[in-house]
């Protein structure tokens, strides 16, 4: 049987189907009025008809009485897009090793081979649950789950089989090359804060870290027991094992920024340091990732290494850009380290004795005038923790005793 429809004389023109002069529309003849136009979809032709209007009506009959498409209408399906969603999803709070929760969701679209990865901020991003398990499979009903470390933010990230997770990002991860998606979300509720210690140093309020963080290349513990203030005044931060006999750390931090001026710190001798301690004198911001923390350092270290003759260094962050890091021999004995911060320059200095005034003697000098942060709401920090080292791990307990931290606008 043979189907024709007429209508007036004038042709159409539809893809590859023509209507002849005669108005008889057949499966291999069109004529004029209307246009089909393909358009990129992902990767398929998507298809749009641009209709005369008063041939609308019939070019609408037409679709419905015949199904006639344009090539790759329906040819060729058009490939969806990925989606993260999340189902459970922990609290806003800031992170440490012990403080941990679920976090869940479900994964549509996904290629064969795509994996999950979660980051948590808390401070920097830090890959979930640990660096040396990163990656989260995705079940055959799409969804993944995994414990984390709590933070105030998560971001899932949708990766292809040939993705490097970092371990530690100081800003939020990125779509783009091996990350075929990012989806980030906020944590649950009003942000909480870790428990925090606190003493008074020199007439200035202090917090006491007591969670964990991965300063130094590996997970340092904290406890508040391993900073104190002695009769005299003078603070005592420790490196000692704990009761589960791990190593646990000291850090200080004001509870205020003060901005530019004179820092300094007087420091006991500490040249009997072992080369895995860390002793720093540091300006940082937790939430300024984008401004690399406002981060500036006096670190006395060998980083592990026995051998290096510089145990000392001024660093502007990040410390791998050239010319942020000056490196120098501290000599035994008591030394006044020195940050004069202003705009634009950051002068470090260290001397012999408690004092820097006039006559004191200078053991080192350096200025750096590029990358030196504006002040934000950063805040003077101490701490005494330990680097990652095969060759030289930690041995035993050690000691640094601060006789005195001062601050001159």
């Amino acid at each position: 049987m043979k189907y024709a429809f007429r209508f007036p004389q004038r042709s159409v023109h539809w893809g590859f189907f023509r209507v002849p002069n005669d108005g008889i529309i057949s499966a291999n003849s069109l004529g004029s009025d209307m246009l089909t136009r393909n358009y990129p979809r992902h990767g398929n032709a998507g298809c749009v008809a641009s209709v005369a209007p008063k041939k609308l009506t019939w070019a609408l009959i037409l679709i419905g009485a015949f199904g006639f498409a344009a090539p790759g209408c329906h040819s060729q399906k058009s490939s969806a897009s990925p989606s993260i969603e999340f189902t459970h999803i922990p609290p806003a709070a800031q992170g440490g090793r012990e403080r941990v929760d679920t976090i869940s969701g479900r994964v549509r679209n996904a290629r064969p081979k795509q994996q999950i990865v979660i980051y948590a901020q808390s401070g920097p991003w830090w890959v979930q649950p640990w660096p040396d398990h990163p990656f989260i499979p995705i079940k055959a009903d799409s969804t993944w789950s995994t414990e984390t470390h709590l933070g105030f933010e998560y971001a899932a990230l949708l990766v292809e089989p040939d993705y490097h997770p970092q371990p530690m990002m100081d800003l939020a991860p990125t779509q783009g090359g091996s990350v075929a998606l990012v989806t980030i979300v906020k944590g649950v509720g009003a942000q909480q804060f870790a428990p925090t210690g606190s003493l008074k140093f020199n007439g200035y309020d202090w917090g006491v870290r007591t969670i964990a963080n991965d300063k130094g290349g590996t997970n340092n513990l904290f406890d508040a027991e391993n900073a104190r203030t002695d009769a005299s005044g003078a603070l005592h931060m420790q490196i000692q094992k704990n009761k589960t006999g791990r190593w646990s750390c000291a850090e200080i931090f004001l509870n205020r920024s003060l901005g530019y001026g004179t820092y300094s710190v007087t420091v006991r001798d500490i040249s009997h340091l072992e080369p895995a301690a860390v002793f720093t004198m540091y300006i940082f911001e937790d939430s300024a990732g984008e401004q690399h923390y406002r981060e500036m350092d006096i670190e006395v270290s060998r980083w592990g290494d026995s051998a290096n003759k510089n145990n000392a260094q001024y660093v502007i962050q990040p410390f791998y850009t050239p010319g942020n890091l000056f490196a120098f021999a501290a000599p035994s004995g008591t030394l006044t380290y020195v940050l004069r911060w202003e705009p634009g320059h950051a002068t470090f200095k260290t001397f012999r004795g408690r004092s820097a005034g006039a006559g004191a003697q200078l053991v080192s000098e350096h200025e750096f005038t590029s990358g030196i942060p504006v002040p934000g709401k950063a805040k003077p920090r101490l701490i005494f923790y330990i680097a990652a080292s095969d060759k030289n791990p930690l041995q035993k307990p050690s000691e640094v005793v601060v006789e005195k931290f001062e601050y001159l606008p």
